[in-house]
């Protein structure tokens, strides 16, 4: 009776790792366990700049302006000297995007009232890369995740993998959304107390609602195709969509359309949303058979030979 009674519970054991909820609770744990170190310190170090933003509002529009340039040059030169000395392929990515920031800030001190138009839309720039800086952990570890997965010789596990994390990031991407479509028109008192850039920011509200959805899903699609070894092609899509559409887009929209600050941000989604569809069309036809292949004859070069025995608890039909 009890041999019996034992056999169920194991027989209950084992039928509940082969449900799809376990496989994603364990798929997701160790997303997590990659992604919430790296977003707990991007999110603290970014926040104390919007912090000090903020306080900076208060005083006058001019201060906020200011603030909103030397933070423009300073932040990127540091960040652009981290790159060079580690030569890290990942953060160039990332760093790509910080750099287009600066420059549409800049593109923006043209307008025919610099001081508004530097002041809002500095708000808008720093609220969407604080929430950004969620997402770069999540790159980091869709990175980790599908190299492991490669290494490990599942192509079943990438993919699985795959719509783990980006189901987890798009959830987390409409939560934005929602709540800047909601608090849109009132956040911009969190960082001035002049009425006419408060006013811009709420005009560019909706605009960045659908900015933050869209950088919920830009970074992790990069991540995955950084983690499959083709960095080189997600910086090539980075250069093209960033400065040689979104910017010239974004330039032409805002002084020879007239949408002036508007414009601009529109040639920026712009170049993120065909960003977007250049990766995802990029991870749809890729072969990730033949990508466990390559990282299988890389490991063979390294001296390394992937493991012979996939994870049975996690069988990804």
């Amino acid at each position: 009776m009890f041999n019996n009674i034992e056999e169920r519970l194991l027989g209950s054991k084992e039928e509940d790792r082969s449900n799809l909820k376990w496989k994603v609770w364990v798929e997701s744990k160790k997303i997590w366990r990659v992604a919430a170190p790296g977003v707990l310190a991007r999110v603290t170090s970014f926040g104390l700049l919007v912090v000090t933003q903020s306080f900076i509002g208060h005083i006058s529009e001019l201060e906020l302006a200011a603030y909103a340039l030397v933070q423009t040059f300073i932040v990127r030169f540091a960040n652009g000297i981290l790159v060079s000395s580690l030569l890290c392929i990942l953060l160039l990515c990332k760093h790509l995007a910080l750099w287009y920031n600066s420059i549409l800030v800049l593109i923006a001190g043209y307008m025919s009232d610099a001081e508004i138009a530097i002041s809002a839309f500095s708000i808008c720039l720093n609220i969407s890369a604080w929430q950004l800086m969620i997402f770069l952990g999540f790159l980091g570890a869709a990175c980790v995740r599908v190299a492991n997965e490669l290494g490990r010789g599942d192509s079943k596990a990438v993919k699985f993998s795959i719509k783990v994390i980006m189901s987890t990031s798009i959830v987390l991407g409409l939560v934005f959304f929602i709540l800047c479509l909601i608090f849109g028109h009132n956040i911009g008192y969190l960082f001035t107390s002049n009425e006419e850039v408060a006013e811009t920011v709420a005009n560019l509200s909706v605009l960045l609602a659908f900015t933050m959805l869209l950088s919920s899903i830009q970074p992790v699609l990069a991540g995955v195709a950084i983690g499959a070894g083709l960095q080189g092609t997600v910086a090539i899509i980075n250069l093209c969509c960033y400065y040689v559409i979104g910017i010239p887009l974004g330039a032409v929209l805002a002084y020879v359309v007239g949408l002036e600050i508007k414009g601009i941000w529109i040639g920026m989604l712009s170049g993120v949303a065909l960003q977007i569809l250049a990766l995802s069309f990029m991870i749809w036809r890729t072969d990730w058979d033949l990508q466990v292949v390559k990282a299988s004859e890389r490991l063979g070069r390294w001296g390394s030979k992937p493991s012979e025995e996939p994870d049975e608890s996690l069988n990804h039909d």
